[in-house]
């Protein structure tokens, strides 16, 4: 490149392409040059049907074939262009025929050029969703308990599914309650009952739907009591803790109580060795760093002295850090006998045993999706 080139400037100015110009500009141009030529042929006592554009080849409008010649505005005999006007028609307003199209003209080429604020700050109407009822069709799989929807898509990518008999290919693909889906064949229920447990999780039990190394799962402690129901654990509890965790398979709901935004507090009860300081009891109240280098919120707790020489702590969290007590409590140089979760927001394990499960009742599901702001009812 040529060191004297200006900066943003092609090496090769011949292959510049210029911009067109807005039609709204050409035609403006094109009725200038039309109406010179009309005042220069009246001048000349020409015929003014004859004048022709030189660009367009088109002849006037016949409405605007003979417009009148501008004349002086007093005080102005040379007749400058600054102090002449249109002559008036009766009936168009004050305006020939082309001082109208050249104001027209001009506050559309204006408006092009600089919209106003209002419509450069507007805001673009909101598409129309699709209805409530309408799902889609990997969505519709899923929600029916046959499968997740990850293997739904398997499944239509396949060919394997069916809508109102026609083999449809198309994840995507939205349906309403009026069709008919088939997997392999067999037409497949499309309702499927909302449902909520409440599980007092064991240790040594994997609170995931599934585990490669084959250890039990949640789920694997709800399947003989809820056969046909495809539900998932909302949130973990490490292997060796245990107490309250939700299964549903209402994925609105868990959404919201998985998301940071509708964190839940949740309650604990930990049982430490030994006999735990006011320092480190005001270490976590006030907020602690940990050995990873995560800021955490400050954590209410108190405690309580046993019988054993331990102590039970009582701690309220309001974020989801992975494992945030047992990663307190080893920067703390504590031991951790026993940890369980008693509450979630406003549900409370309570009597539950270990191993055992029970539906949320309906003032603690109204509760529930009160607290995570999901007022609607399970759908």
């Amino acid at each position: 490149m040529n060191r004297f080139t200006k900066c943003g400037e092609s090496q090769t100015d011949s292959a510049r392409v210029p911009a067109a110009p807005h039609p709204l500009t050409q035609a403006a141009g094109q009725w200038q040059r039309q109406a010179r030529q009309i005042r220069q042929a009246r001048a000349e006592n020409l015929p003014v049907s004859a004048v022709r554009d030189a660009a367009s080849g088109s002849a006037l409008p016949a409405s605007e074939e003979t417009p009148p010649l501008p004349r002086p505005l007093p005080g102005d005999p040379k007749g400058h262009h600054s102090g002449w006007r249109d002559e008036e028609r009766p009936g168009d307003g004050g305006r020939s025929g082309f001082a109208s199209f050249r104001q027209a003209a001009q506050d559309e080429l204006r408006a092009w050029r600089r919209p106003s604020r209002r419509q450069a700050c507007s805001v673009p109407p909101a598409q129309e969703e699709p209805a409530l009822s309408d799902r889609r069709l990997n969505k519709a799989i899923a929600e029916a308990g046959y499968c997740s929807r990850r293997k739904a898509d398997e499944l239509i990518f396949a060919g394997r599914v069916s809508v109102n008999g026609e083999v449809e290919t198309h994840a995507g693909r939205r349906i309403g309650p009026e069709d008919s889906v088939s997997v392999d064949g067999k037409p497949i229920s499309r309702t499927q009952q909302m449902l909520c447990l409440m599980l007092n999780k064991p240790v040594q039990v994997v609170s995931t739907a599934a585990d490669p190394q084959g250890r039990q799962t949640v789920l694997s402690l709800v399947a003989r009591d809820h056969p046909g129901i495809r539900l998932f654990p909302v949130g973990r509890l490490d292997y060796f803790s245990e107490g309250l965790i939700l299964l549903t398979n209402d994925g609105r709901l868990a959404q919201r109580l998985m998301h940071p935004r509708h964190h839940l507090p949740k309650h604990y009860e930990v049982l430490v060795r030994d006999v735990v300081t006011q320092k480190a009891l005001q270490t976590m109240r006030s907020g602690m760093c940990l050995a990873e280098g995560e800021v955490l919120l400050p954590v209410e707790v108190t405690a309580r002295s046993t019988a054993s020489g331990c102590t039970l702590l009582r701690m309220i969290l309001r974020q989801g850090v992975n494992r945030q007590i047992r990663r307190m409590c080893r920067d703390l140089g504590l031991t951790i006998l026993r940890l369980r979760r008693v509450a979630i927001g406003p549900l409370q394990l309570g009597k539950l045993a270990p191993g055992q499960c029970r539906p949320l009742e309906e003032s603690e599901l109204a509760a529930l999706r009160r607290a995570v702001e999901l007022s609607q009812g399970l759908a």
